[in-house]
């Protein structure tokens, strides 16, 4: 633990070194009576060619971005980068935490909207070459665990072995989590809460020998990050379980690739062995289900299922998972 103390205090000073080096150069520009400009890089973990012949390299920028008064649109984000720049800084300086909510409710009617919050921080991310954690800016975790499993966060111990059924709340700050040990063969993550509680109920854990682990739904950073974790450490497979359906697929991609709002970071909370998990499109006719166990794709279920089939990924990395293109959903 001493090492990750001063681990952490040298990416701080770094972090408060390069903050003060961006403050600088903005001073700079309006002293000589130039208006201020950042450049920003611009990612993708994909583009939307699906023949895969893509040059895509999702760890790498495709440009950058001037952001500058210059430009009337550019204004307010500009604002808002600045103070909630101000607001990590001051994080930094007196070592403590606060959460993008934290940070919106400091100035809401110069924010106006949580999005502009959070697109401030990935910008700071992108500008400072951080992950958001490193900012001290946390998700209210909402990930569950639970199974063969035992680790430290911080000092503190978590033993869901001691109790192999019931829910535990995923680390927030799971660069805290230390000396993870574990005896399970596998690691399952679902979709749903409600599954995750059924498999409590039905004492899942006691019959098999796993780690179950839930986002519910749209996976938190410090889900995917503390998935990563385990797979990393503890050498396991890790297979997911979702619907049928676009949005159960869009949130096993999300595990596996990475989301495009933080394709900056994808290199550290993707997934690429990810397995998937489930009912598959072709069971339809494989296993003869009878239509009533189905139900028709909306508007706009096709129109997210045809945008996902674009992503360039698929047929690069997991050229099987493009029958994930149905006309129903189970």
């Amino acid at each position: 633990m001493e090492g990750n103390r001063s681990l952490s205090s040298s990416r701080t000073a770094h972090l408060l070194s390069k903050i003060r080096e961006v403050t600088k150069s903005i001073l700079n520009d309006l002293s000589n009576g130039r208006s201020p400009s950042i450049a920003i890089d611009t990612f993708w973990n994909y583009c939307r060619n699906p023949n895969g012949s893509c040059s895509c390299e999702p760890d790498f920028p495709k440009g950058k971005e001037i952001v500058t008064l210059l430009r009337e649109s550019h204004v307010h984000r500009l604002d808002v980068l600045l103070r909630v720049l101000l607001i990590v800084q001051q994080l930094l300086q007196e070592n403590r935490h606060g959460s993008k909510r934290d940070i919106y409710y400091m100035h809401p009617s110069v924010f106006r909207d949580q999005s502009v919050v959070d697109r401030a921080i990935n910008d700071l991310c992108i500008l400072l070459g951080c992950s958001r954690h490193n900012l001290n800016v946390v998700s209210v975790g909402k990930g569950l665990v639970m199974g063969w499993l035992r680790f430290t966060e911080a000092g503190a111990k978590f033993d869901c072995m001691n109790n192999l059924n019931s829910a535990q709340p995923v680390p927030v700050h799971v660069e805290d989590v230390e000396d993870i040990l574990s005896v399970a063969e596998y690691i399952l993550v679902v979709e749903k809460e409600s599954v995750f509680q059924r498999l409590a109920n039905d004492q899942f854990c006691r019959a098999n020998r796993c780690i179950v682990i839930t986002g519910r739904g749209y996976p938190d950073i410090p889900t995917r990050r503390f998935l990563r974790l385990l797979i990393e450490t503890l050498h396991l497979p890790a297979y997911c379980l979702v619907d049928c359906d676009p949005y159960g697929f869009d949130i096993l991609s999300t595990y596996r690739f990475g989301s495009m709002q933080m394709a900056y970071d994808a290199k550290f909370m993707r997934n690429p062995e990810m397995n998937w998990l489930g009912a598959f499109p072709s069971d339809f006719e494989k296993y003869s289900l009878p239509t009533e166990c189905l139900l028709p794709l909306t508007a706009e279920d096709k129109r997210k299922t045809e945008a996902i089939l674009l992503r360039c990924y698929l047929q690069r990395e997991a050229p099987d998972w493009s029958g994930a293109h149905c006309l129903r959903k189970v």
